[in-house]
């Protein structure tokens, strides 16, 4: 395959991915603060992996917060053979698309990631989908990589659980970490690349634009890269 047939073939895929119906974003949530704070110490940068839906807007949105040195789109659990987009899309394996996210706790702490994520990123009441996305590999899941965040995370669905911000019963699910693989690269910083892509403009930029007004102390207005 030629350079050029590579590219028209990686924008093809771009273009079909996340691509359910074209339909607006939901209002967002002001989550309370948590109750339990995370205690990371000063121990250097924290790693977390969040699944809420199609992994651009997830990667989007924590992209945008201070704090966040990486924010990776890839997929949580199965196995390396089938952690391919084509693959998982197909509804036979057991991945979660997910975003892997690097942090200060300096700047900003697991819990205040968990309250962003609830507020703006994922429907916590959507069993097996996000919006327009459809199938088990969109479920709505946390994924801690810590005795201290899984605590924190236990702790927070319990309070949310409780304050009566949702009709329905939550659903999003304390998964193990298993494994994370770093998803194909035309999905790495995809916001950032295509801006005026339909799915992007309809679906996913509020989200940002519901970061930036909720929680403005949080706010970065650029975009940071973790591809070229």
């Amino acid at each position: 395959m030629n350079k050029i047939s590579a590219l028209l073939l990686a924008g093809s895929l771009a273009l079909s991915a996340c691509a359910g119906p074209a339909i607006a974003a939901e209002e967002p949530v002001n989550a309370p603060a948590s109750a339990r704070i995370a205690k990371e110490g000063s121990g250097g940068l924290k790693t977390a992996i969040f699944a809420g839906g199609c992994f651009w807007g997830v990667e989007g949105v924590f992209s945008h917060v201070k704090g966040v040195k990486s924010a990776v789109s890839g997929f949580h659990g199965g196995n390396a053979a089938s952690a391919k987009y084509n693959i998982i899309t197909s509804g036979v394996t057991d991945h979660a698309e997910a975003v892997k996210v690097t942090y200060d706790p300096s700047v900003v702490r697991y819990d205040e990631l968990l309250r962003i994520y609830f507020s703006v990123v994922a429907d916590p009441t959507l069993k097996n989908r996000q919006g327009p996305d459809v199938g088990a590999h969109y479920r709505s899941a946390l994924v801690p990589t810590s005795k201290e965040q899984a605590a924190v995370a236990r702790a927070y669905l319990a309070q949310l659980g409780k304050a009566g911000l949702w009709s329905k019963p939550l659903v999003t699910a304390i998964e193990p970490y298993k494994a994370f693989y770093p998803a194909e690269s035309y999905h790495q910083d995809f916001m950032a690349k295509n801006p005026r892509h339909g799915y992007i403009m309809r679906w996913d930029k509020p989200k940002v634009d519901a970061l930036k007004a909720l929680f403005p102390a949080h706010y970065r207005a650029t975009f940071l890269r973790d591809a070229g």
